[in-house]
């Protein structure tokens, strides 16, 4: 990949993180304040975890972006207690998928009816982003997914893809949103560099999060994380430079999930970024 290209979507990273116990102190040892952090949301937890890491990083001077699941939201009256409480925050951009509860805690089994009721309560968020799915999501047929982003884009401000190994499927995935003529600016979602016993590690500990989640219904990648040469970030991002970079691709960065190996991913990034500087 062209380095300017490459050093681009590296400056516009953001980062994925779970809202574990050291996660804070992790944030504040490695990341710096240019970078967004959002946090996800466990459908065993709760918001609540959520909801207090995103105040206490927020108050340390970073960008956080919480996963607000609709799934999650008991009522509306939660959802304005929910919208307050991030507001008094200084919080500005979420994070609306459907989330993996099941049963929902309340009415709202999908996202769109709560995007739908923030822009009713006057759009108390300047950025609201929603999901995308480039590989095959479990439950839902890939068209359906597409035509989804078409039904929120009216009250959402971008798209996040969710975690995707194959150069050939980002790039078709990100043609056929154009062709559905979704507009949406797109953070391409990348696994950054962790190690397969690790994310296994953590997928038993936490065993929450819609990436964590998402990435144990697929067995066969972890096959990718441990095969030598089987998966490196740098490598899927090479890849694909023809499709993130093309402006009709309309890709506004990276969103680099985590899985709460933090310091590796930054030093990943900034090693990187000093070699493409040479």
């Amino acid at each position: 990949m062209a380095a300017a290209g490459l050093r681009a979507l590296l400056g516009t990273v953001r980062y994925e993180v779970l809202p574990a116990r050291a996660t804070e102190e992790k944030v504040l040892a490695h990341v710096p304040r240019d970078v967004v952090v959002t946090v996800t949301a466990s459908p065993v937890k709760g918001l609540e975890p959520t909801l207090d890491l995103t105040g206490r990083l927020a108050a340390h001077g970073y960008r956080v972006v919480p996963h607000v699941p609709a799934r999650l939201l008991r009522d509306d009256r939660h959802l304005k207690e929910v919208v307050d409480r991030l507001r008094e925050a200084g919080v500005d951009d979420v994070f609306v998928p459907a989330g993996d509860a099941d049963p929902p805690a309340g009415p709202y089994d999908g996202a769109l009816p709560v995007l739908r009721r923030l822009s009713e309560l006057g759009g108390p968020f300047a950025r609201v982003g929603v999901t995308g799915y480039p590989e095959s999501h479990p439950l839902i047929h890939d068209d359906v997914t597409v035509q989804a982003m078409w039904d929120k884009r009216e009250h959402a401000t971008y798209v996040v893809s969710n975690l995707c190994f194959d150069p050939r499927v980002l790039g078709e995935w990100l043609a056929r949103v154009r062709r559905r003529d979704v507009t949406l600016p797109v953070h391409v979602g990348v696994a950054g560099p962790v190690q397969r016993a690790k994310l296994l590690a953590m997928a038993t500990k936490i065993g929450v999060g819609e990436s964590t989640r998402f990435l144990t219904r697929h067995a066969s990648w972890f096959v990718r994380f441990a095969a030598p040469g089987g998966y490196s970030p740098e490598k899927l991002l090479t890849r694909t430079e023809k499709a993130l970079t093309d402006p009709a691709s309309g890709v506004a960065g990276l969103h680099l999930f985590t899985f709460n190996q933090i310091a590796e991913t930054e030093s990943w990034r900034r090693s990187l970024l000093d070699r493409l500087q040479g």
